[in-house]
């Protein structure tokens, strides 16, 4: 069993005033698994109270809620967590190109900003849904998460070149294969954020590092060169309540990844720009 943290000692460099988390999930009560889903986390579930805490640790002041795998495409508890977390969170869902313009509206007005596609075992809705999803957060003014093997994703960069929406490739792009910054698949990642509408997210390094922590290289090599290149692009997320957790036999170190994170960023002004002004136009705040 993981015991989470939610509280410790407090980061090295301190968050810019504004800073917002761009990668969470929150579970309530009373809101089970979906059919056929993913499992919800291990009890006590993780929800607002307890990211609150993690809040007030880190410095954080606004927050994205991502819907979890375990409720589907049944949006009622990320809907619930948004009202309890109040004007400081936004949303993103998932729908599929069938969701109906009342429920793409509901969710709207509960503070949904984004859709999600989630092209890995688990995901509620995939790249087969890519352009759909696509059409309807543009019709609703909202960006798109997408999580993919980045190894592939030469496979799939002339549709994710024609997107209209706004959107940010998921965590470190999980190139599961191992990447460096001369790699190809970068230079296709370059290529899509040159095109003015892809963001780069930093979050959950040790899902995808080969080299694992405490510094994660191999990510970090990467970050620090998309950091560099387009820190206009840039967003991050602390993944709380790290999903993965029990498969990694560990809690994550929130403070320590956060740490590393803004010194892939370089610099303060890159730190304003990926924790608060990028964030804060992406996802409507």
């Amino acid at each position: 069993m993981i015991t989470r943290t939610f509280t410790g000692p407090k980061p090295r460099h301190s968050l810019p005033k504004g800073a917002i988390d761009s990668q969470t999930h929150m579970y309530l009560p009373g809101f089970p698994a979906a059919q056929g889903a993913m499992p919800l986390p291990d009890a006590p579930l993780p929800g607002p109270d307890e990211y609150r805490k993690v809040m007030e640790w880190l410095g954080i002041s606004r927050v994205v809620v991502t819907q979890g795998n375990a409720h589907g495409t049944d949006n009622d508890n990320l809907l619930a967590a948004l009202a309890q977390m109040g004007d400081v969170a936004r949303g993103v869902a998932c729908i599929t190109g069938n969701t109906p313009d009342a429920e793409l509206q509901r969710l709207h007005d509960g503070g949904i900003r984004g859709a999600r596609i989630m092209d890995l075992p688990g995901g509620a809705v995939k790249l087969d849904q890519l352009e759909p999803v696509s059409s309807r957060a543009t019709q609703m003014g909202w960006m798109m998460a997408v999580q993919f093997d980045g190894s592939g994703i030469a496979t799939h960069y002339d549709r994710l070149s024609q997107l209209p929406c706004n959107w940010v490739l998921d965590h470190h792009g999980k190139f599961f294969s191992g990447i460096t910054p001369d790699s190809t698949q970068l230079a296709l990642v370059k290529r899509l954020i040159d095109k003015g509408n892809c963001w780069f997210k930093f979050s959950g390094c040790y899902e995808s590092s080969l080299t694992g922590g405490p510094d994660y290289a191999d990510i970090a090599a990467v970050a620090r060169d998309i950091a560099a290149y387009a820190p206009e692009r840039i967003v991050w997320g602390s993944n709380f309540p790290h999903n993965m957790a029990g498969a990694l036999g560990h809690y994550p170190d929130d403070v320590a990844l956060l740490d590393l994170a803004q010194e892939w960023m370089g610099n303060d002004a890159t730190r304003q720009l990926a924790l608060v002004d990028n964030p804060t136009a992406l996802f409507g705040f």
